[in-house]
């Protein structure tokens, strides 16, 4: 992972916010991507980014919302609990800025409010929550599992050390580049971007 090392992170001065690139590349769920930006570790608890690069909880936080509004002309409007913006906020499982590291990408949120309108709600909340269209397509896993990260502690691989258990084997992925029998345990030319990465892009996500 030495090409992360070099990695200038965020660069005074500079437009910049933070989002997923879901889910071409990445987890859709933000919490995920917080916990990047604060800890520089990949979901497996692998450590990528140089801790000189890394953000406290307040910038990445930032990033997310507040920052964002710049790309879409919304500055004033929308990102800030403030007098004056859209009302949107959302009341999580617990306190982001008090939980440890690790935890982070173990947050959800119970309530969220868009522009004054509740649209999600769970636990205590949940007969707040309006009604979810089906999921589509039919077979999706929101159907059976409620949700995104929704996960029994009983269910093996959907704790949390079993699910990066898996994230750490890549056997499931046919990578073209990499192959797929435990690819995180291989020699891959991680000096080399343009063998790294091959011709077509690296597809099996391990790295």
């Amino acid at each position: 992972h030495q090409p992360t090392q070099g990695d200038p992170g965020v660069v005074a001065g500079h437009a910049r916010g933070a989002g997923t690139d879901a889910t071409r590349v990445a987890s859709y769920n933000p919490w995920v991507s917080l916990s990047w930006l604060v800890t520089g570790k990949t979901v497996g608890g692998l450590q990528m980014t140089a801790e000189r690069h890394l953000l406290d909880r307040h910038t990445a936080l930032q990033l997310w919302t507040q920052a964002n509004t710049w790309f879409s002309h919304d500055e004033g409007r929308k990102g800030q609990i403030a007098v004056g913006q859209w009302a949107d906020f959302a009341l999580l499982s617990a306190d982001y800025f008090q939980v440890t590291d690790s935890d982070i990408a173990e947050l959800q949120a119970e309530l969220t409010v868009m522009g004054g309108r509740i649209v999600h709600g769970s636990g205590a909340f949940a007969d707040l929550a309006p009604p979810l269209p089906p999921a589509s397509p039919d077979w999706s896993p929101v159907r059976r599992f409620g949700g995104y990260q929704h996960r029994n502690p009983a269910d093996g691989l959907f704790t949390r050390t079993g699910a990066r258990a898996g994230l750490g084997c890549a056997c499931a992925s046919a990578c073209g580049v990499h192959a797929h029998a435990h690819a995180w345990d291989r020699t891959a030319p991680a000096d080399d971007a343009r063998s790294f990465w091959g011709a077509l892009g690296c597809s099996c996500w391990a790295f």
